[in-house]
């Protein structure tokens, strides 16, 4: 059994399907996270209590934080294995066809292929600076350990945060799109009858994150929250 997992890991049909599965994992864990963060519209107690659940969530079986860095651990991990199956792919497909061609044949896929590439580095970068800011709090300007309404608001306040912010924001709308429109494909779902269905569905998921993401660091920026 070990043998051949190893074996379908080698080629790219395995590697596509643990993008697909990770893919699955990271896309349900966005749709949580900007749930949550929507809670900010709500005013601050009812925020920075949100945020206290997420350390508590699971007690008593587990202690504070303890399950959050459970889940922290396997969206590591997810992370990680998305990654470098999206290396290895590009490579493979790289050693297979050592003189590129100077007109492709697929512009569409072309330029989905290029999103995903440079939209990715966006967002590992956005990943890091996301948890150094409001995680650990060390490249945040005035940090309150407790206080996740104010680590928000006083971080989007800064224009060039919000900038960034947002143009990540974008490039995980596009990931997201494409990825989606992908792992139907790699999972057996999409067919020639429900294909304009799903394609439409992952638009839909894209441009809803996309709104809702970035509707916070605007928010704060037009004084909406405060």
């Amino acid at each position: 059994m070990a043998v051949s997992a190893a074996r379908l890991y080698r080629t790219s049909i395995g590697k596509k399907v643990i993008m697909a599965t990770t893919g699955v994992v990271l896309i349900l864990f966005v749709i949580g996270h900007i749930y949550g963060n929507l809670h900010i519209y709500e005013g601050s107690t009812t925020f920075n209590g949100y945020a206290k659940f997420l350390r508590v969530v699971g007690a008593p079986v587990f202690a504070n934080e303890q399950l959050l860095w459970i889940i922290r651990a396997v969206l590591l991990a997810c992370v990680v294995a998305h990654i470098t199956c999206a290396v290895q792919l590009t490579q493979q497909s790289r050693a297979s066809r050592p003189i590129r061609y100077v007109k492709h044949t697929d512009p569409k896929a072309t330029w989905a292929s290029r999103t995903m590439r440079w939209g990715g580095s966006i967002i590992l970068a956005f990943i890091v600076i996301h948890l150094m800011n409001l995680t650990f709090g060390t490249l945040h300007p005035s940090f309150i350990e407790g206080n996740a309404y104010h680590n928000v608001t006083a971080l989007f306040k800064l224009w060039y945060v919000s900038a960034f912010y947002i143009v990540a924001m974008l490039a995980v709308g596009f990931h997201l799109y494409h990825g989606t429109w992908s792992m139907f494909q790699t999972l057996g779902i999409r067919n020639r009858d429900n294909h304009r269905l799903l394609r439409g569905g992952a638009l839909v998921l894209s441009v809803v994150f996309v709104l809702a993401s970035t509707s916070v660091p605007l928010a704060v920026l037009t004084g909406i929250v405060k």
